[in-house]
């Protein structure tokens, strides 16, 4: 029981610091994705704005009569205008598909902005990770450079070979600065992005992502789901109910109602029917709309033949950075031979120049492979984006 609570407790620290924990808190408290969601609030009931029936009007006439023997005349007119487009619901429909514009294009923005928190999640993973390497080899650093300072004192190195191991460890202080600043600056960035609140992330691990093999299967699932994609595609299904609406509104407008006059002791009293023709007024309109939905076509056109270009380009990237990454992985497995290099120093096999030189050579093996490996994780990244 106390083994299953600890690995749970573990666990759930993991969980607390992992990308989607940030991603979560990030979704909940982003200021621009908090605007961006009254906007679209407010755009989608802009759009159901003027799609109901026109006001009735009221009319009231009293009228003098001359000469004053012919008495008053009293008029209540009452009308309502019913147009073609209100009642078949085809202005409701275009609405609705405003509506679903509306709420694609934020969760666009919500797609940059969630991007933008996990690409720095994912830098200061590397960073985490790269403290955590400068932390070992800062402490060789200093180990060298006390032992150097004690043979020096005792006459068994001269200067030349102390000051070597004073810019060893001078060296590695300063790239331990630039890593903790780069660190803070990305913690930085992730609280401007949390809406100013303080948020962690201590991970120094980037999770073992299996990627997949077959960019044309993979595009097929992406394409179903891209926002971009299925923003385009509702621009030309609204352009085609716009041009439906515009031939609509060719069609006559009836108005019905009820009328009462009264007049000099006669009362007459009925319904009242008219018709208006639109000629002049909606001249071009169908034109117009033909050619809006023409052109919503073509930008559909583009805009999936640039997603496939550019997506393309992301998938052969991200093959080739894991590949890239595990071949390092490999190499640092069975070639890591730090520990024979300082024991080799230690037993005066090897001056310290040689080991300044083949431990660079280790580290900077380490250094390409965490790049590697984040330049996965940032081109992965940035395919996932397509998915909502």
């Amino acid at each position: 029981m106390i083994f299953l609570w600890m690995a749970w407790t573990s666990l759930s620290l993991a969980a607390q610091n992992s990308i989607d924990r940030v991603l979560q808190s990030v979704e909940a408290n982003n200021t621009t994705l908090k605007a961006l969601r009254e906007g679209t609030e407010a755009q989608k009931l802009e759009n159901r704005t003027g799609i109901f029936l026109e006001n009735p009007e009221l009319g009231f006439n009293y009228l003098w009569g001359i000469p004053g023997a012919v008495g008053n005349r009293t008029d209540i007119s009452v009308t309502q205008k019913f147009d073609i487009p209100t009642l078949s619901g085809l202005k409701s429909r275009i609405a609705d598909g405003q509506n679903s514009l509306a709420e694609l294009q934020y969760l666009s923005g919500r797609k940059d902005i969630l991007l933008e928190a996990r690409l720095c999640g994912i830098e200061l993973i590397y960073f985490n990770a790269l403290e955590k390497e400068m932390e070992v080899r800062l402490g060789h650093a200093k180990t060298i450079a006390g032992a150097y300072d004690r043979m020096l004192e005792q006459g068994d190195i001269n200067r030349l070979e102390y000051n070597k191991a004073q810019l060893n460890l001078s060296a590695a202080e300063g790239e331990m600065e630039r890593i903790g600043m780069e660190r803070s600056t990305r913690l930085s960035e992730l609280k401007r992005l949390n809406g100013g609140q303080d948020l962690s992330l201590d991970d120094s691990r980037f999770e073992d992502i299996p990627f997949l093999s077959g960019f044309e299967d993979w595009y097929a699932q992406a394409e179903q789901h891209s926002p971009v994609l299925a923003y385009v595609r509702q621009e030309v299904e609204v352009g085609r109910k716009r041009v439906s609406l515009s031939r609509a509104m060719g069609l006559p407008v009836f108005s019905g109602g009820y009328m009462s006059e009264k007049v000099a002791g006669e009362h007459f009293q009925g319904l009242t029917l008219g018709i208006t023709i639109p000629l002049w007024e909606n001249r071009n309109r169908v034109r117009q709309a033909r050619a809006a939905v023409r052109a919503a076509e073509k930008r559909s056109e583009d805009a999936e033949q640039q997603l496939y270009g550019r997506l393309q380009i992301l998938y052969s990237r991200a093959a080739g950075l894991k590949r890239s990454a595990e071949k390092y992985r490999r190499s640092l497995t069975t070639l890591n031979n730090a520990d024979l290099l300082k024991k080799a120093l230690d037993a005066g096999e090897i001056s310290l120049l040689e080991y300044i030189v083949e431990t660079g050579l280790l580290y900077e093996t380490v250094n390409r492979a965490l790049e590697a490996e984040r330049d996965f994780n940032r081109t992965y990244a940035e395919l996932s984006a397509v998915m909502p």
